[in-house]
């Protein structure tokens, strides 16, 4: 009978995330095909010059672009993505979240990605005009600088419009976390306790935030359902980022990217603003030929960031088992981990390539078992 269970549990796994990796393969193609369409078509122009009549001022003419682009992209997306987010978690029973609340929360991210968009976007804009030959660096500066900024907000600004988290009030555990934290040479705010069972059954801890608002957020369908030590390994990993700069070497590989992805723009431009009729990459009916930019170069350079993410991951788990000795815990913790988020544990080493930014749970669990 159990042998049975495990084998439901581990075909429904393989299911889940089959279904999940041909959804996201078929939204890439899907964007890809809309963008260019919308920039070949002439759409882009002809929304330009509307906007433009209907609109005499030129300083709202780019939000309203954005805004009415912004709303025809989620109308064209909305069946793949109510699928992708509601139907799929229930069909697999990993969230009892109501279509309202879910409605809502999807309302609140289209808002939060509209305001980044309009920043990011406008400064794009605005650092053409001013650095005509030098935007590429200037704007990669200023889309880097962004993301620290935005890393720093996301606790105490982001994160409380979708989940209410209040202090680990379980001061035994509170007390380990601290403590390993000390021991690691991580200085904290607190440790927090999210609802994540509102939106969804899995779980999952984080460590988030920069200087002052760095904080431990632990999801309380994790909290309730580990034991002490499975949770402080945990920890100890998220820790073992931070120790090992990982993150700063993240932030490094990233601004390399934006640096690199910018200067391509700047190289290819000319070329490719021809083939979709257009005369200037600062005309605001081309900015989708901008996103087919950051689309590709996502699909080219993700095997490399998930190999590169892999390398770090592993190299947490080793000096989290270290730190604190607890290899049964982890071992008991990846497997109940792997179990609850429906994760497939020995994925097809292509799979692997392409979409795991970890290491596999059957390759992370076979590692220290090797290493006793």
């Amino acid at each position: 009978m159990l042998c049975f269970l495990a084998d439901s549990l581990e075909n429904r796994a393989k299911r889940y995330s089959c279904i999940k990796y041909s959804l996201e393969i078929f939204e890439t193609v899907y964007l890809l095909a809309l963008l260019f369409v919308f920039a070949a078509s002439g759409t882009s122009k002809l929304l330009v010059q509307n906007l433009a009549l209907a609109v005499p001022c030129k300083y709202l003419s780019f939000p309203l672009f954005l805004l009415v682009t912004f709303i025809l992209y989620y109308i064209l997306t909305f069946p793949l993505n109510y699928y992708q987010g509601f139907i799929l978690e229930h069909k697999f029973s990993l969230t009892k979240q109501k279509i309202g609340d879910w409605l809502f929360d999807q309302l609140k991210s289209s808002l939060i990605a509209y305001v980044i968009l309009v920043i990011l976007a406008g400064a794009f804009y605005l650092i053409l005009r001013i650095f005509p030959h030098f935007w590429w660096l200037a704007i990669s500066l200023f889309w880097i600088f962004f993301t620290v900024v935005f890393a720093k907000l996301l606790p105490v600004i982001i994160i409380p419009l979708f989940f209410k988290y209040k202090k680990l009030t379980d001061e035994a555990l509170r007390g380990r976390i601290m403590g390993l934290a000390e021991k690691m040479g991580v200085r904290i705010l607190d440790v927090f306790e999210i609802d994540f069972s509102k939106k969804t059954l899995k779980a999952n801890a984080a460590f988030v935030g920069v200087g002052k608002t760095r904080r431990v957020l632990l999801a309380d369908t994790l909290k309730d359902k580990y034991s002490h030590d499975e949770i402080v390994v945990i920890l100890a990993h998220e820790f073992a980022h931070y120790k090992l700069k990982h993150l700063l070497k993240l932030i490094v590989v990233n601004s390399f990217a934006t640096v690199l992805i910018f200067y391509m723009i700047f190289v290819t431009c000319d070329f490719v603003l021809r083939f979709f009729g257009f005369n200037l990459l600062s005309d605001i009916a081309a900015l989708p030929i901008i996103f087919i930019y950051f689309v590709i170069f996502g699909v080219v350079t993700r095997p490399l960031e998930a190999f590169v993410s892999r390398c770090f991951e592993r190299e947490a788990d080793a000096l989290a088992l270290k730190t604190t000795g607890l290899r049964l815990a982890f071992i008991s913790m990846m497997e109940k981990l792997g179990d609850q988020n429906l994760a497939d544990k020995s994925p097809h080493p292509i799979i692997k390539f392409f979409f795991f930014d970890h290491p596999p749970i059957d390759e992370r669990i076979g590692t220290v078992l090797k290493s006793k």
